[in-house]
């Protein structure tokens, strides 16, 4: 292809863990953008994991202004990271990937080539995933549950790896609310999208910071902000509910007159009880959460907090 020297790429990355592979997902990356265009930049977001990630990004930087870096006050989450990434990048091409390698920075090219069919999305899809059967299984009930949940269809070969339009980037940076997950922020905002098949690396460094207990609260996360259908749930249960204690009414009321009641059971009220006293706290418990979630938002607190950067204009 040839370069696009009139277009300038971003490539925002969030850096967690994987510290001995940052100099070659530089070095591969910016051989990959080169190709494209002069003018780019690659941004990494160190979002204060394990080990000195800040200290590798500084000497990255002060070899090529071009590296730019970003570090968070403190662990703030991949999605906030690449909100901070996303809010310094300026160029008309943006491109998100993890900084593990498994998203190789060979198929931005290729993720580029898509995008003249008039795309403002291009995703990557993992046709075959390089992850231990654990990580697979999660993911797929993750995205799963959240679909149902929230009324919007994810494929779980799909995740940050895409390039986006600038339009989209600056709709996503409008976005007022606190709980950010990039995927569904990219769903919402609409835009034309597509997906293409992408070569998925085994990951060369470190292990997955996502656990099935991260993975449960980031979902409750989502679906909190992103849905109210627990709440409509809810009300469907109250009405199954009220339905099937008319029915069983209807039938104590027939047993009694036909004499098979004599004495009222003491076991089926203190089952009747528990039954109604833990659906009320199970509902009250919901309704909690969400109003929880609203306490945070009136808060208005910032989604990230920027301790230092590197070569950021």
């Amino acid at each position: 292809m040839p370069k696009q020297n009139n277009i300038k790429f971003s490539v925002v990355s969030p850096v967690y863990g994987s510290l001995n592979v940052l100099e070659e997902l530089v070095e591969r990356t910016a051989q990959s953008l080169g190709q494209l265009s002069e003018h780019y930049e690659i941004i990494l977001v160190d979002d204060c994991g394990p080990g000195n990630a800040w200290e590798r990004i500084q000497n990255l930087a002060q070899q090529d202004p071009r590296i730019k870096g970003i570090k968070l006050s403190r662990n703030f989450g991949q999605h906030y990271a690449i909100s901070a990434g996303l809010q310094h990048s300026s160029g008309q091409w943006v491109v998100v990937m993890d900084c593990d390698l498994q998203d190789q920075p060979e198929e931005i090219a290729q993720l580029y080539a898509k995008t003249k069919e008039a795309y403002d999305v291009v995703l990557a899809k993992r046709s075959q995933r390089q992850d231990g059967w654990f990580k697979k299984i999660s993911s797929k009930g993750f995205y799963k549950v959240l679909s149902y949940l929230t009324g919007i269809q994810y494929d779980p070969d799909i995740a940050n790896f895409g390039i986006y339009h600038q339009k989209v980037i600056t709709a996503i940076n409008d976005l007022p609310e606190h709980i950010r997950f990039f995927p569904s922020m990219v769903r919402w905002v609409g835009f034309n999208t597509t997906s293409i098949d992408v070569v998925h690396a085994a990951r060369k460094d470190g292990d997955s910071s996502y656990n099935l207990n991260k993975l449960l609260n980031l979902a409750l996360d989502i679906m909190l902000a992103y849905s109210d259908k627990p709440l409509r749930l809810t009300v469907k249960l109250g009405l199954l509910i009220s339905f099937l204690s008319l029915i069983f009414i209807v039938i104590t009321i027939a047993r009694y007159f036909i004499g098979e009641i004599t004495v009222e059971g003491y076991f089926s009220i203190i089952l009747s009880v528990w039954l109604l006293g833990g659906l009320l706290i199970f509902i009250m418990g919901i309704v909690g959460l969400y109003i929880g979630q609203t306490f945070e938002g009136v808060k208005d607190r910032p989604i990230f907090i920027v301790d230092k950067s590197i070569n950021l204009d």
